[in-house]
């Protein structure tokens, strides 16, 4: 291995550890499943983050109302 690429792993797993962490803290004080958010956010970048976002932090139902 290159020494290039192994930076790029090195940043990459920096990346998801910190993405994961924040996901698990976070849905943790929303009481949303904590674990679930915190494992799939070790797997993969930036989808969890993104459906977090759409799941968890947007309140729909106060969107809703605000449009009626």
């Amino acid at each position: 291995m290159d020494t290039l690429d192994i930076w790029i792993l090195v940043l990459v797993g920096i990346v998801l550890l910190c993405q994961s962490s924040w996901l698990f803290i976070d849905a943790r004080s929303h009481s949303r499943y904590p674990w679930l958010w915190g494992l799939w956010g070790l797997i993969q970048a930036p989808t969890p983050l993104i459906v977090y976002w759409l799941v968890v932090r947007i309140d729909w139902s106060k969107r809703k109302r605000e449009r009626e």
